[in-house]
């Protein structure tokens, strides 16, 4: 069985997991749950897409098999008190801004994996610390699983999809191109030669604020397994961003080979 562990607001980056399961797996299960405990006390929660008969609609088309949809009070009984903590891994990049998220997560998908044991599990390349920490959760409490990495989809103009790209006015969502076409550039870039970290996080911030009005969290090339920010980009790594343009909070990231 495979499993796609998703907050729903499904988009054709889910469904590009559900397809890559189906190629591998007899079964393929998808979750949609909404989780408390990986939101901040200001974040989205209240706010975030729950257009369930539409996901439910997507995942019969797209031949999934089980569709699990917990209550919050099923899934966190209210006297609970048992979570997962991350460690390291959890305190760069996104951690840095949004402290217990990546908690909340590893808790969240162990649960999942639990309820539902699966021989694979399914997660994209777009939240690449999220999948980091999980494939560390798998490794270090020696769960049999396989997470699997899959490819970033993205729109025809290079945006990553997400789930809260319906945030965006149109005028935020046309400037939110730049996101990734800055980080192809950086990519280039490290291609072409540049070994300087900072030269190249430099011009990425650039180009970020001189499409329009922005507020950059960070921008960091980092080791791809430690998640560790690179200063000599002397080893494959990731260029790693998150931006907010308006409310809306994105993150995106690119491989180096």
């Amino acid at each position: 069985m495979g499993l796609v562990p998703t907050m729903g607001a499904l988009h054709a980056g889910h469904m590009s997991l559900v397809s890559l399961a189906r190629q591998k797996c007899q079964s393929v299960a998808l979750t949609i749950f909404v989780n408390p405990t990986q939101f901040g006390p200001n974040e989205d929660f209240s706010a975030y897409p729950r257009p369930l008969e539409l996901d439910l609609k997507r995942c019969a088309e797209a031949g999934v098999d089980l569709v699990f949809t917990p209550s919050v009070s099923a899934m966190y009984p209210a006297d609970a008190s048992t979570a997962i903590r991350v460690g390291r891994l959890a305190e760069v990049l996104c951690g840095a801004y949004r402290p217990g998220h990546f908690d909340g997560v590893a808790t969240v998908v162990a649960k999942l994996f639990h309820i539902l044991p699966a021989d694979m599990a399914y997660f994209g390349e777009k939240d690449y610390q999220q999948l980091t920490v999980i494939r560390r959760m798998v490794r270090d409490l020696d769960m049999d699983i396989q997470v699997v990495g899959c490819p970033t989809v993205r729109e025809e103009d290079g945006l990553a999809m997400s789930s809260r790209n319906v945030y965006l006015s149109p005028a935020q969502r046309r400037q939110a191109t730049v996101l990734s076409h800055a980080l192809f550039l950086a990519r280039d870039r490290i291609l072409a030669g540049q070994r300087n970290a900072d030269a190249i996080v430099a011009e990425v911030r650039a180009a970020i604020l001189e499409a329009g009005p922005s507020q950059i969290d960070y921008v960091q090339i980092v080791d791809p397994d430690t998640l560790e920010s690179l200063k000599h980009v002397d080893r494959p790594s990731r260029i790693c961003l998150a931006v907010r343009i308006g409310s809306t909070r994105l993150i995106d990231n690119v491989p180096v080979p």
